[in-house]
């Protein structure tokens, strides 16, 4: 009877460990492992990283040890019943050997699967450095077993270097803390608006061509100021010649400034600073990089013939990113492509193409 009970503590032992540390390991987040590693009183973040950039080694200790743990239980514990049972072949009638194995089943199940898991799912940040020492010592004991393992398994694996997190995931995470109120609604907003950021394009966001305000640079200051008040615009877009050929931006504090020095029959052009252009196709993220690189607020936007097609600003990629749109008590409209859809429909039902 001894035997039969060191055999059957024995597997659940080893068994109870493997499937703590499996969940230990499964649990880590890149986040804690990020932190651990910039904390320099310890290796066990860059333990970590290691054991998660190639996880199939910790596993294949884990799962070898685990398997040996149940082959070797399973046959003491049969051999030991066989004798410790020799006279008594049934019990209710039913064979010895089927209750101890349906005991020592059962006992696996709860105390080596769902109990550990348990722990190790929930305890998995005080349970890390232990797991950490314990796969160590694990896999320079297992190291020809782990090696044969991998060997099997090399070309079975499909992009290993694959993340295992996609943008829905991420996503889903957000909104998962927003309901369970570690993230407020708003930064759940910025973080799911983050993630689509490439898949906007500038087309998406910029104020059409034809609710632009722009001016001819050679148009006075002062005349400048009384055909467009109030300004609502701190950058005016100026041309010259044609509409369509944007040739520079005017700072609507530099006209004020110059109005009230009594400058006013300066041309536009006198203050003009240059503007940068940029494709409507282009992704936020590429356009939100180009504009902080260049310290641009403002960019003419043309299409892939080179015709202009709209404006961009700064202010238009933070409106995405935060959720909302930033109206300054000037605006008059805070949906600008709203408004030019709207003019368009307008002179669409004038000439009859739309009832």
């Amino acid at each position: 009877m001894a035997l039969l009970i060191f055999f059957f503590v024995l597997s659940i032992l080893f068994s109870f460990l493997c499937s703590i540390w499996e969940a230990v390991l499964l649990s880590i987040t890149p986040s804690f492992i990020n932190r651990k590693v910039q904390d320099k009183s310890t290796s066990l973040g860059h333990d970590l990283r290691a054991f998660k950039k190639d996880i199939d080694r910790p596993l294949s200790a884990i799962l070898t040890l685990n398997t040996i743990a149940h082959t070797v239980g399973a046959i003491g514990v049969g051999a030991q019943a066989a004798v410790v049972f020799e006279d008594t072949p049934t019990i209710m009638g039913i064979p010895s050997e089927s209750i101890v194995a349906a005991v020592m089943t059962l006992f696996i199940l709860i105390l080596s699967e769902i109990i550990p898991k348990t722990i190790g799912a929930n305890k998995w940040r005080s349970l890390a450095g232990f797991t950490v020492k314990s796969l160590k010592f694990l896999l320079f004991v297992l190291a020809p077993f782990v090696w044969v393992s991998q060997l099997i398994t090399k070309n079975l694996k499909n992009d290993k270097n694959k993340s295992v997190f996609s943008r829905a995931d991420l996503a889903a995470m957000a909104q998962a803390g927003e309901q369970s109120g570690v993230l407020a609604e708003s930064e759940s907003t910025i973080i799911k608006n983050l993630l689509r950021f490439e898949e906007v394009s500038v087309r998406d966001i910029m104020t059409p061509r034809t609710v632009m305000v722009k001016a001819d640079e050679t148009t006075t200051l002062m005349n400048f100021y009384q055909n467009n008040q109030p300004l609502r615009f701190s950058r005016i877009p100026i041309f010259s010649e044609s509409s369509d050929n944007i040739t520079g931006v005017v700072l609507k504090d530099e006209v004020l400034e110059y109005l009230v020095e009594d400058k006013d029959d300066v041309p536009l052009k006198t203050l003009k600073r240059d503007i940068m252009a940029v494709k409507d196709d282009k992704a936020l993220p590429e356009l939100f990089e180009v504009m902080t690189t260049e310290r641009a607020q403002i960019a003419v936007v043309v299409d892939n013939y080179g015709s202009l097609a709209g404006l961009v600003t700064m202010e238009d990629v933070l409106e995405t990113l935060l959720g909302l749109e930033i109206v300054d008590e000037s605006d008059g409209e805070a949906d600008l492509q709203k408004l030019a859809r709207q003019k368009w429909e307008n002179r669409a039902k004038k000439i009859g193409l739309i009832e």
